[in-house]
């Protein structure tokens, strides 16, 4: 008789692996999307082409529920951020050091930002999805008709607009670039108010943003049947051939984050006078840990213990700076926006005028220190990026099957930047000392 123990054994091993690990589900549901997908394709001859729409329709149900779910808590979210992330660091250090420190951030995010546009208008990754039409532009759609010339002459007016007159008017129309400037303000003018009257507001700031975290919590659970079934539906209408679009956009992802990477280590060779390879093999267990996390808070912890310890950087500047870089410096997920948002625009067919690039910059590098360090973040931000743009958000549907996967690449890049920017920091508080 055969002992068929071992084998139940390993069966458990995986179900428990898979039940732990949602990328690993992510990828399973990735596979089996694409095979679904494949056979539902009226080319595969199994089904006709009106019945496999409308199982691609049904399948594609959680996908579609994620996107509202995250759409939906995506404006108290960027609110409760980046009113925490700016009340929760007003101390006297933020002002000696925060003025340099958030320009060094918004330099780097800009770099970031330019790395993946030029890649992107570059490499095209969208051109192959708009081939195969898989997508077309709604009719409604204004992306692409900003008027130039009126930009322009109206500049002065168009910075005063960045101040909504009614922000509640602008967070139903989802003016995002307008609402980040007003939680800004609204974050700054209550740095002014007395202890007394700042901890009511901090308590009621803090409990809305563990309300939006367990909403995306609570979205994140559909991600492998929204993977699953946001692929299949893909491949069903494309083909597999369409997919080689899904995969041309990751590497030009990862190549973005990869040059961004080699621009960290190269400010460490200049600026913090650092071994770069010296400095990535003492990091390298904060990476792994952000990689396998894709949460730059959760990784906060064992960063400061790592600048501490490996980096020899002042625990009083490793405090400070990485729970900021966790809220405001996201230059991983900025570039992942960036290209996701010309991507999808190339996807749909939709020409980026100047002023349409210029408008995806400016939002991101707004929005970013509203990316909550949680997982599925950077699509929350996304989201926000597109609808500024012009841009269907509908054209989510192409991405949100990778996303995750990206996310754990950017994620350890993130967290990269912070302990840079602590290194470089360090160098410098130590010159001035």
């Amino acid at each position: 008789m055969i002992d068929i123990t071992p084998l139940n054994d390993l069966v458990g091993y995986l179900r428990k692996l898979i039940e732990k690990k949602l990328w690993l589900q992510v990828i399973v549901a990735i596979f089996l999307g694409a095979l679904a997908g494949a056979l539902l394709n009226p080319a595969a001859g199994i089904f006709s082409a009106d019945l496999s729409q409308s199982i691609g329709n049904w399948l594609s149900l959680p996908g579609r529920l994620f996107l509202k779910l995250v759409q939906m808590i995506m404006i108290p979210l960027i609110f409760a951020s980046i009113i925490s992330g700016i009340v929760s660091n007003s101390s006297d250090q933020l002002k000696k050091m925060g003025l340099r420190l958030l320009f060094y951030f918004v330099l780097t995010t800009a770099v970031s930002i330019v790395i993946g546009i030029v890649l992107t208008l570059i490499l095209k990754p969208g051109r192959y999805i708009y081939e195969k039409g898989a997508f077309t532009l709604p009719e409604t759609s204004s992306a692409g008709t900003v008027n130039n010339g009126a930009v322009f002459q109206n500049i002065p007016e168009s910075i005063s607009n960045l101040i909504p007159e009614n922000p509640l008017a602008s967070m139903v129309t989802g003016e995002m670039l307008s609402i980040v400037v007003f939680t800004v303000i609204v974050g700054i003018a209550i740095t002014q108010l007395s202890d007394k009257t700042v901890q009511p507001i901090v308590r009621f700031i803090a409990a809305t943003q563990e309300i939006s975290m367990t909403v995306v919590s609570w979205a994140m659970l559909l991600v492998p049947y929204a993977v699953f079934g946001l692929i299949a539906e893909l491949t069903s209408s494309v083909g597999i051939d369409g997919l080689a679009g899904i995969g041309y956009y990751t590497l030009v992802v990862l190549l973005g984050l990869f040059l961004l990477l080699l621009f960290y280590l190269l400010l460490l060779a200049i600026l913090g006078k650092t071994n770069p390879f010296t400095f990535m093999g003492k990091i390298r267990g904060v990476q792994l840990l952000a990689f396998s996390t894709t949460s730059s808070a959760a990784v906060m912890p064992l960063s400061m213990k790592t600048a501490d310890e490996k980096l020899g950087v002042s625990s009083k500047i490793s405090d400070f700076i990485i729970p900021i870089g966790a809220t405001i410096n996201m230059d991983g997920t900025a570039i992942f926006q960036c290209i996701s948002a010309l991507f999808i625009a190339q996807a749909y067919g939709i020409e980026m005028t100047v002023i349409n690039l210029l408008l995806i910059t400016v939002t991101i590098v707004a929005a970013s220190i509203g990316t909550p360090a949680i997982p599925g973040g950077g699509v929350v931000i996304l989201a926000s990026v597109l609808q500024s743009a012009g841009i269907p958000t509908e054209g989510l549907v192409i991405i949100i099957g990778v996303d995750r996967i990206l996310g754990m690449f950017r994620t350890a890049v993130n967290v990269t930047g912070d302990l840079t920017a602590c290194v470089i920091f360090n160098r410098w508080q130590g010159n001035a000392a």
